[in-house]
């Protein structure tokens, strides 16, 4: 059995800025999740990025809900996310549960502990 195919996931900015895509992905891709040791975009922890108004807005969320690391990883994302797109930024955190199928490559967490 093959794992499937990594997925690029898909934010708003893909269809209305797709020019700031590559950008931001590479500075959102610098803040690492310290426990899991990726970065916040293999994860799938940023849900969207839209920008209306030249101000954008991340909606995000984090692997657990009471992340110990959580207050300073949202700061980070809100500093690189201003560095990649240039313009003011706002963290809307999501209150959906993150699971393993949010990952762009959910093969890439083989770490032996799962099913």
């Amino acid at each position: 059995m093959s794992d499937p195919e990594p997925k690029e996931i898909q934010w708003s900015i893909h269809q209305t800025h797709p020019e700031l895509v590559l950008n931001v992905r590479a500075k959102l891709s610098e803040v690492i999740d310290p426990e899991i040791g990726m970065s916040i975009v293999q994860l799938g922890l940023i849900r969207n990025v839209e920008i209306e108004n030249e101000i954008a807005r991340l909606k995000m969320i984090l692997t657990t809900p009471f992340c110990p690391y959580g207050p300073a990883m949202i700061e980070m994302t809100k500093a690189k996310a201003v560095e990649g797109l240039n313009m003011p930024v706002t963290i809307e955190m999501g209150m959906e549960m993150w699971d393993f199928s949010m990952m762009e490559d959910p093969s890439a967490l083989d770490w032996g502990m799962y099913a």
